[in-house]
């Protein structure tokens, strides 16, 4: 055995030692995640990275272990995240439409999460109970920071970096409803279809929407059309994967339907698993086979039972196919069929 070889046998006792030490099972599958994350760590010494650098880095991790410790300790509640102004005024129907519809998920027990800053923010904390929502702030010098509705509430959670709140935004949201605003709503927007298009994140409803006789929406809308789909950037089913709600009602039944059959979904390998709440019958499922044999790279779609390597939801019936890994509008499109019939 070398030195080398040697040093790194040396290296992973002590790090499977730590593991231990901290309560941790380093047998185990999360236990080997947490040694690796001790093993990255402790290579950053030999790279040479500079103080900015480890900096990030560090900040960034426990930025991440505490969002997701709060977030935690709500599982299995659907969440909706809304992205606005934080300039919008209080008595601008923008402002109104968004604390309306707020409320009106709030009283599906969906809980919200926001800004936490004013403007839209502020109002999709002001429709809910005071309690069932989290407010993502990040400090900038010219916005107040944290508007008075989630000030104080353990579920305010306080970032450094734009990308690890975002993360936190897309990774705990179920959807996401979007009001107008400058370039840091139009970014988290882009964010959002951006990962759902190129299948980096699940399939979510993304909801436009806006106070009465509004046009924001309706102009973004003509120039994505206009520039994008004309130049071929995106393709016509692209436009599947957003929704613009006429009403805050509008937005709130659309969200809603998503769920009405369609509950998850989940790659296992190359196979696509959509867990439904109820089952498909043989006829259902032929009619998507047909209308939708471009989404399938082999075989066809079926009714199955949860897939080798699958740990949760085992209850729920599956459809089941190969998938080409591209077109999720289309798969949007097909969600939408599912929740039809």
């Amino acid at each position: 055995m070398t030195q080398k070889e040697l040093d790194t046998e040396q290296l992973q006792n002590a790090i499977e030692s730590l593991v231990t030490m901290g309560g941790g099972d380093p047998e185990t599958f999360e236990g080997q995640l947490i040694s690796q994350l001790i093993e990255s760590s402790l290579k950053l010494i030999r790279d040479g990275h500079d103080t900015g650098q480890l900096k990030l880095i560090s900040r960034s991790l426990r930025e991440m272990r505490y969002a997701y410790r709060v977030f935690n300790t709500y599982k299995g509640t659907k969440r909706i995240s809304i992205f606005g102004s934080a300039r919008t005024p209080e008595s601008h129907p923008d402002y109104q439409a968004a604390k309306t519809f707020s409320a009106m998920m709030a009283d599906h027990k969906w809980m919200c999460i926001t800004g936490a800053a004013n403007g839209i923010m502020k109002a999709g904390l002001e429709g809910p109970k005071k309690g069932s929502s989290f407010g993502l702030c990040i400090r900038l010098p010219f916005e107040v920071p944290i508007n008075t509705v989630i000030e104080g509430d353990p579920k305010l959670i306080i970032f450094r970096y734009f990308f690890t709140r975002k993360l936190m935004f897309i990774s705990h949201s179920d959807a996401v409803a979007v009001f107008p605003g400058g370039v840091g709503t139009l970014d988290e927007l882009f964010e959002v279809l951006t990962l759902i298009q190129t299948g980096k994140t699940t399939i979510i409803p993304v909801v436009l929407c806006e106070g009465e006789n509004g046009i924001y929406w309706h102009n973004w809308q003509q120039y994505l059309r206009d520039h994008l789909l004309k130049n071929g950037w995106i393709c016509e089913a692209d436009q599947s994967l957003y929704y613009k709600a006429s009403s805050p009602d509008d937005a709130m039944n659309h969200i809603i339907k998503f769920y009405k059959r369609y509950h998850s979904s989940r790659y296992v390998k190359e196979m696509l698993v959509i867990r439904l709440t109820e089952t498909l019958s043989d006829e259902q499922v032929a009619i998507l086979n047909k209308q939708y044999e471009r989404l399938i790279k082999s075989g066809k779609m079926e009714m199955s039972s949860p897939q080798p390597g699958e740990t949760d939801h085992l209850d729920l019936p599956r459809l089941v196919f190969h998938h080409t890994r591209v077109d999720y509008g289309i798969v949007r499109q097909l969600i939408d069929s599912i929740n039809d019939f």
